[in-house]
C-alpha cells in the first residue's frame, strides 16, 4: 500500500513539473504572429477571398507586415514588408527552401518532380543545373537566337497581315513565345492546319486554366485527409490537362527516339535530357542502387511541362500587360517608340542587340513588373524547421507567401505607387531595383535559393517583342472599346479581359525583310 501511494505522489509530482516547465517555455518561445481567429476546425476558409493577393494585402493592414491565418489544417504565413522577407529568403535561406506542394501542383509537376515543385536538396539542385547551364544560360541562349529572332518576324508578318483589324495582343504573344521554347525545347512549334492564331489561342486556354488551378484554394491542400475525395474537382481537371501534354510529350519523345543516331551532336534541349537520362539509365542497370541524383524520364516530362507552362504564360502575359499600361497613357509609347526609332532605325528590323541600348524600354518592363508581378505571392515557401521570423515562431510545414504584389505597391516604398510610372526606374545605380533579387522592396522574380532561373530567358524575350511591337506599329482600340486594367489572381497575374487592339504599320518595309 505504501509502495502504491509512493508512486502515485511520485507521479503526481512528476506531472507538476512537467506542466511548470511546459508553461514556462511557452512564455519564453515566440508567439505565433498575429491574425484573425477563425472558426474551429476551418479557420479563416469561409472568409478567404480568391483574389488572394489583395485578400492579404486587405488583412496586413489590419495584423501587420507578417501575420498568420488558419486554412483548416494548414497554417499561412504571410510577409508583406522588405525587411522580413529578406530574413526568410536570405538570413533563413537554407530553411524555408522547401516547398509546401499543392495538390494539383503534385498531378501537373509529375509528383512534384520539376524545377518549381522539387524539394531542396541534391535532385533539385541537379534539376535547375541541368536547366540553366544547358538551356537558359547565356551562351545557350545566344546559340538559338536565331529561333527568337524567326518567331519574333513571324509575329510581325501576322500583325502586318491584320492591319486594321482587331487583334488579341495576349494571344499574338502567347503563340510567339510558346514557338520559341517549344522550338528551343525540341525543335519544333505549336503551328497546325487551323493556322498560327487558333492553335496558339487553343494552347493559351490549357496553360491559363493550369495556372488558374495552381493558384485556387483547394480543401484537399487544406484538409489532408479529405485529399482522397477531391471534393472540389480541382484535381480531376488537373490530371486532364497532364493526360492532354504528356500525349505530347510522349509523341515528341518517341520521335525524337525513332531519329537517334540519324544525325550527329545534340541538337536542342530534349536531345540533351535523353541523353542524361539514358545515362542515368545505363548506370542503373550496371548497380543494384540508383542514386538520389538520377535524372529519369519523369524528370524529362516534368521539366518540359515547366518551361512549356512556366515560361509561355509570365513572358505573354508581361507583354500584355506593358501593352496595356502604355496604350492608357499613350505619352509613354510615344517615348518609348522614338527611343527605339532612334536606336534601330527606320530602314530596318529590330534585333536583340538593340534591347540593352534602350534604357526606357528597361523601365517600362520594370514598372510593368512592379505593378503586375508575374507571380504576386511567388511560389509559396514552406520551413524544413520550426524558426523564429520578425520576433514571430514559425512552424514547420507552413505555408509561407511573400506577398509581392503588396509589396510592390507599399507608399512607403514607393512614391505615388499606383500609378504607372517608368521614369521611377532610371538614373539609378546600377544594381538598384534590378531582377537579382537583393533588393527586396523590388522582388519580381523572387530572391534566394529559389529565384527564377528563367530570368535571362525572360529579360530577352519581353524586351525584344516590345521593341518589335513599338518600332513595327501604331496602337488604338476598336471604336467603342474601353480600356480595363483590372487583374485576375492565379499563381500568374493576368489581365481579367484580354487587350484587343489595333495595330497600323508605322514603317513601309517589305514583308519580306522578315522573313
Amino acid at each position: 500500500m505504501d509502495f502504491i501511494l509512493c508512486s502515485i505522489t511520485t507521479l503526481l509530482s512528476l506531472l507538476c513539473f512537467f506542466a511548470v516547465v511546459s508553461r514556462r517555455w511557452r512564455r519564453r518561445s515566440p508567439p505565433l504572429p498575429p491574425g484573425p481567429t477563425g472558426f474551429p476546425l476551418v479557420g479563416s476558409l469561409f472568409s478567404l477571398d480568391p483574389d488572394l493577393h489583395t485578400y492579404f494585402a486587405s488583412l496586413a493592414k489590419t495584423y501587420g507586415p507578417i501575420f498568420s491565418i488558419k486554412l483548416g489544417t494548414k497554417l499561412g504565413i504571410v510577409i508583406s514588408s522588405p525587411a522580413i522577407a529578406k530574413e526568410v529568403l536570405q538570413e533563413n535561406d537554407a530553411i524555408f527552401a522547401n516547398r509546401d506542394v499543392p495538390a494539383v501542383a503534385h498531378v501537373i509537376a509529375y509528383g512534384g518532380s520539376d524545377i518549381a515543385w522539387s524539394p531542396y536538396g541534391p535532385t533539385w539542385r541537379m534539376l535547375r543545373k541541368v536547366c540553366v547551364r544547358e538551356m537558359l544560360s547565356k551562351a545557350s541562349l545566344d546559340g538559338v537566337y536565331k529561333l527568337r529572332r524567326r518567331e519574333m518576324r513571324a509575329m510581325v508578318v501576322d500583325l502586318k497581315n491584320s492591319s486594321g483589324k482587331a487583334v488579341d495582343v495576349g494571344d499574338q504573344m502567347f503563340l510567339t513565345v510558346m514557338n520559341v521554347i517549344t522550338s528551343t525545347l525540341w525543335g519544333g512549334t505549336v503551328e497546325g492546319e487551323e493556322g498560327r492564331s487558333a492553335v496558339g489561342k487553343e494552347f493559351r486556354e490549357v496553360v491559363s486554366e493550369i495556372t488558374e488551378l495552381l493558384g485556387q484554394p483547394n480543401l484537399s491542400d487544406f484538409f489532408q485527409r479529405l485529399r482522397w475525395m477531391d471534393l472540389q474537382g480541382i484535381e480531376r481537371k488537373m490530371k486532364k490537362y497532364l493526360q492532354r501534354f504528356d500525349g505530347i510529350f510522349k509523341r515528341i519523345i518517341e520521335k525524337k527516339k525513332k531519329k537517334e543516331g540519324d544525325e550527329g551532336g545534340v541538337k536542342d534541349f530534349l536531345d540533351f535530357m535523353l541523353k542524361l537520362e539514358k545515362e542515368g539509365a545505363d548506370d542503373a542497370n550496371k548497380s543494384s542502387t540508383t542514386t538520389t541524383t538520377t535524372f529519369t524520364m519523369t524528370h524529362v516530362k516534368a521539366l518540359l511541362m515547366d518551361m512549356v507552362v512556366g515560361g509561355t504564360e509570365t513572358a505573354s502575359n508581361t507583354v500584355e500587360w506593358a501593352m496595356a499600361e502604355m496604350m492608357k497613357k499613350p505619352e509613354i509609347m510615344r517615348r518609348a517608340q522614338e527611343e527605339v526609332d532612334k536606336v534601330v532605325g527606320k530602314d530596318t528590323i529590330v534585333e536583340e542587340s538593340h534591347i540593352s541600348k534602350l534604357p526606357y524600354l528597361g523601365a517600362v518592363i520594370k514598372e510593368v513588373l512592379r505593378l503586375h508581378p508575374a507571380l504576386p505571392l511567388l511560389v509559396p515557401h514552406c520551413p524544413s524547421s520550426p524558426s523564429t521570423i520578425a520576433g514571430f515562431y514559425v512552424p514547420q510545414g507552413s505555408r509561407v507567401f511573400v506577398n509581392v504584389w503588396a509589396i510592390h505597391r507599399d507608399p512607403c516604398l514607393w512614391e505615388n505607387p499606383l500609378e504607372f510610372n517608368p521614369e521611377r526606374f532610371l538614373g539609378l545605380d546600377k544594381g538598384k531595383w534590378d531582377y537579382s533579387g537583393n533588393d527586396f522592396s523590388y522582388l519580381p522574380f523572387g530572391s534566394g535559393r529559389r529565384i527564377c532561373a528563367g530570368i535571362s530567358m525572360a529579360e530577352r524575350m519581353v524586351g525584344y517583342a516590345l521593341a518589335s511591337l513599338l518600332h513595327g506599329f501604331d496602337w488604338e482600340l476598336p471604336s467603342g472599346c474601353k480600356l480595363d486594367l483590372a487583374e485576375k489572381f492565379g499563381i500568374v497575374l493576368k489581365k481579367a479581359e484580354p487587350l484587343v487592339a489595333i495595330p497600323t504599320p508605322r514603317l513601309s518595309h517589305d514583308l519580306q525583310l522578315y522573313i
